[in-house]
């Protein structure tokens, strides 16, 4: 039986990408027999102008039917106008929250061939391979009450509310720990309980876990010292565990220690190992339409979803290993371009790549 791929290009940048990525997983379709069915939908500022809201009901009819989703980018200054519930963002959010994809896997892998790319020294960052597991349904994104209100006094209060259920650590810490197993064997559990409750029983239940798990080592940190870490001794990390809005900054944070945010994919998955993949990077409406756009994030989160949903280890290290050859020949796209080397556009990245497959 055939495996229905939901595909969702977006706005911006995200047709362009996509258009690259799908080449590249029809590729290792046909080479490994994999039997997909893809499937075009609508989301974000797309389905906005269509449907006249960011996340339409038959989107989320087809995503539940499909076995992964590939996910380009959502949002512009098209749409900045919209009403907040309207937002292309807000279309990203719902999905994620109706399809309880929990847990963000956010690799930080430096490729050696883009050491010099990095904005801190290649000696810091050489080697570097960190996975950030970001829970992706709750906390202060989510948490109610919120809104904007009017005071007593007349001045407007805008509020949010940052709260976390026991079950909802528990899920995201067993996602976290089984990764550890299959790498280093080392979790840094990032929080705030030295101000926040709600990440004070972050960290007991963390604790609570570690023991069922032996064979990994847990540690604490707080998130401004997790920050100033990353900057100083990134390659100190294995996995890094964090709620919602740390995972969103940290995960951005240690993208550019890889030279370019452009390079990093990511997985947002179910309980049964179901998904989302995008890359990490936003829309850049600025260079829309224009063949500058990096696609080996978006690449690079195909091997991802074969890897993590579709069980097709040797099709995702084929598609790992022809973007590191793609890397050696020297092409780069102008985000991860340094002196002597061949900036191409998006397509030719992408042709490069299909060619080294």
């Amino acid at each position: 039986m055939s495996k229905k791929i939901l595909i969702l290009s977006g706005d911006g940048i995200g047709p362009e990408i996509v258009s690259e990525a799908v080449n590249v997983l029809q590729a290792v379709d046909c080479s490994f027999g994999l039997d997909l069915e893809l499937e075009d939908g609508l989301l974000g500022g797309a389905a906005l102008d269509v449907h006249g809201e960011p996340c339409p009901q038959i989107t989320l009819d087809q995503a539940r039917s499909a076995e992964a989703i590939l996910l380009g980018a959502v949002g512009g200054p098209k749409w900045d106008a919209a009403e907040r519930q309207l937002r292309p963002e807000r279309g990203l959010l719902k999905i994620r929250s109706e399809l309880q994809l929990f847990g963000n896997l956010r690799p930080a892998l430096l490729y050696p061939q883009l050491a010099d790319a990095s904005s801190l020294k290649p000696e810091v960052v050489a080697g570097l391979d960190i996975l950030i597991v970001r829970e992706l349904t709750g906390g202060i994104y989510f948490g109610e009450p919120r809104g904007i209100r009017t005071l007593d006094n007349g001045e407007r209060e805008g509020f949010n509310t940052y709260r976390y259920s026991e079950s909802e650590v528990r899920r995201i810490g067993h996602l976290a720990f089984d990764a550890a197993r299959k790498r280093n064997g080392r979790v840094c559990s990032v929080d705030k309980a030295n101000v926040l409750e709600a990440t004070v029983l972050w960290r007991e239940v963390m604790d609570e876990l570690a023991p069922q798990y032996p064979d990994v080592e847990l540690s604490h940190m707080y998130v401004d010292n997790a920050a100033m870490q990353l900057v100083m001794r990134p390659k100190q990390f294995d996995v890094i565990v964090t709620g919602n809005m740390f995972g969103d900054i940290l995960s951005d944070a240690a993208a550019m220690l890889t030279g370019s945010i452009g390079m990093l994919p990511s997985a947002s998955l179910d309980k049964d190992g179901r998904g989302m993949y995008e890359p990490c990077h936003g829309s850049a409406p600025d260079i829309a339409g224009q063949d500058k756009a990096n696609p080996l994030a978006t690449i690079l989160s195909v091997a991802m979803m074969l890897r993590y949903t579709l069980a097709a280890p040797q099709a995702a290290e084929a598609i790992e290993t022809a973007v590191s050859r793609v890397l050696d020949s020297g092409l780069r796209t102008a985000d991860i371009a340094s002196e002597g080397m061949r900036v191409v556009g998006t397509r030719e990245m992408g042709a490069a790549v299909l060619a080294a497959l």
